[in-house]
């Protein structure tokens, strides 16, 4: 039987970029843009606040754009200060190669087994799980499968030297996509 699990996310990552006013190393987005218009040409950005000293800082997500470019329901979420737009941008690699910027997303996502847990390892003899990223946040998946599964980490590092943990990516670093893997008991 095939079990699913879903890395989704619970809040907005930190913007990981140099604080101006106070040296410090991390901005939290709260989902406010501001859009300022210099006669047929649109500026964008997305503002973040950071966690040290409350200084305001902006990413860049239109530049100089004519004002007939822009599609208009883009232009109505961000005067509406949408989230879920400043969480896709956030995620936009664009987006974040043109303002130097990474994100951290530690304790901002959490894992959804669907009501399957460790209890159900002990009555099957091989598990088949599938994993969806429902957001583009990288994790390592032997920290996935401990926490899916009630393991500690070393454990799972042992099942995967032994051959009784094996999927077709490797669980080694950290992934961002969909995989599948097969616990073996």
């Amino acid at each position: 039987m095939l079990n699913n699990w879903v890395v989704m996310p619970t809040c907005l990552p930190l913007v990981l970029r140099r604080c101006h006013a106070c040296a410090s190393e991390r901005f939290r987005a709260n989902g406010k843009f501001r859009v300022n218009a210099n006669h047929k040409l649109l500026d964008a950005w997305l503002l973040v606040l950071c966690t040290a000293c409350g200084g305001t800082a902006k990413l860049t997500v239109l530049e100089r754009m004519n004002v007939r470019s822009v599609r208009p329901e883009l232009l109505d979420r961000m005067h509406d200060n949408d989230p879920g737009l400043a969480a896709a941008l956030l995620q936009d690699p664009v987006v974040r190669r043109r303002n130097r910027i990474a994100l951290d997303w530690d304790n901002a996502w959490r894992l959804d087994t669907g009501g399957s847990d460790h209890l159900e390892r002990e009555v099957s003899d091989v598990i088949d799980v599938s994993v969806r990223f429902a957001a583009q946040i990288p994790v390592r998946p032997v920290r996935l499968i401990a926490e899916g599964c009630g393991l500690s980490r070393a454990e799972v590092e042992r099942l995967i030297t032994e051959g009784k943990l094996v999927s077709a990516v490797r669980l080694s670093g950290k992934l961002s996509g969909d995989f599948t893997f097969t616990l073996k008991r």
